[in-house]
């Protein structure tokens, strides 16, 4: 009898163990709420539970270094990040110069994300160059990707931080307040942003400024950020500051995960998004760019998560 109750016991205890590693929460690391990568991570988690059964949340941080510390850390399994913030993270340079973050892995590249600096339409400020002397969002204490984004875009121009006004901003939304509430003139943010939709909205309409893209320029912004390339960005519903086809500063959206994070895991996570275009795009028309055909793409310093490789070998999307 006695061996019985043990037994029974010890497979409760097996089943339980089972249940709660089942359970198991994975969470993204996201800037606040308002911003692109908030917005692509609540629909990645809300494709990963309806699709995969995944338990997944959002976990807000107050930037890029944070996010980053927290996937190294094992404070969180997955964050969306631009792959050249995730290349000196893993290098340990410019903002994460204390340490390398070895535990950092993609999982795959989901879309290329165009960024721009945009600014009032009635402002009277046309091109890159138009913003000498002109009060430009700076600082970015608790967002420090902001500066080499804006100085790579300001750079495009044949600018620099000393031909501008620099006013001090903690992160992308509240620089966004700021040019609404006119304490600045321009900054910047990824097109299709739905906070860009809201200060359109209340200051009767923002544009976003086109970039020279001639090798001058390209050399200029390569120095500060040698992963960003071109593209034309046309106008969309969804893409307010848009009103035609325009060059706009590209990165590529990678999904970045922690190293310790379990290969099934990983490649349930893999499938659920690439598997589910649709359902993300409608949660966010930003998903319409996700390059399902091209989910794996070498990056310098970078490793793919073994789950991942898995996932893209099994459906041939694997180049060597």
């Amino acid at each position: 009898m006695k061996r019985t109750v043990l037994a029974a016991v010890a497979g409760l205890s097996l089943t339980l163990g089972a249940n709660l590693a089942s359970a198991q929460m994975l969470s993204f690391a996201s800037p606040p709420q308002g911003s692109v990568w908030n917005t692509m991570s609540t629909a990645m988690a809300n494709v990963a539970r309806s699709e995969q059964n995944i338990n997944a949340l959002v976990q807000p941080f107050s930037g890029n270094r944070a996010m980053m510390d927290a996937v190294d850390q094992g404070m969180a399994e997955f964050a969306i990040n631009d792959v050249n913030d995730v290349i000196v993270a893993v290098r340990g340079e410019e903002d994460y110069d204390d340490r390398q973050r070895k535990n950092l892995r993609v999982a795959l590249r989901i879309s290329p994300q165009p960024i721009g600096i945009f600014v009032r339409k009635d402002s009277g400020i046309d091109s890159i160059a138009d913003l000498k002397g002109k009060k430009v969002a700076g600082g970015w204490n608790a967002f420090p990707l902001g500066r080499p984004h804006m100085a790579a875009m300001l750079a495009t121009g044949g600018l620099g931080w000393d031909d501008v006004d620099p006013v001090p901003v903690p992160d992308l939304i509240r620089a966004a307040d700021a040019l609404s509430s006119g304490r600045l003139d321009a900054t910047y943010f990824a097109v299709g942003g739905p906070k860009v939709a809201e200060v359109d909205a209340s200051v009767g309409g923002v544009k976003f400024l086109p970039v020279k893209s001639d090798g001058e320029a390209n050399d200029a912004m390569a120095k500060i950020r040698p992963a960003f390339y071109y593209s034309e960005v046309k106008p969309a519903p969804h893409y307010a500051g848009v009103e035609q086809p325009i060059e706009m500063v590209t990165w590529d959206n990678v999904l970045v995960v922690g190293a310790k994070v379990s290969d099934e895991q990983v490649y349930q996570m893999v499938s659920a998004v690439l598997e589910n275009k649709e359902k993300l795009s409608d949660l966010f028309p930003g998903f319409r760019n996700m390059t399902v055909d091209t989910p794996h793409k070498s990056y310098p310093s970078l490793e793919y998560h073994p789950g991942a490789v898995r996932y893209f070998k099994e459906k041939g999307l694997w180049q060597e």
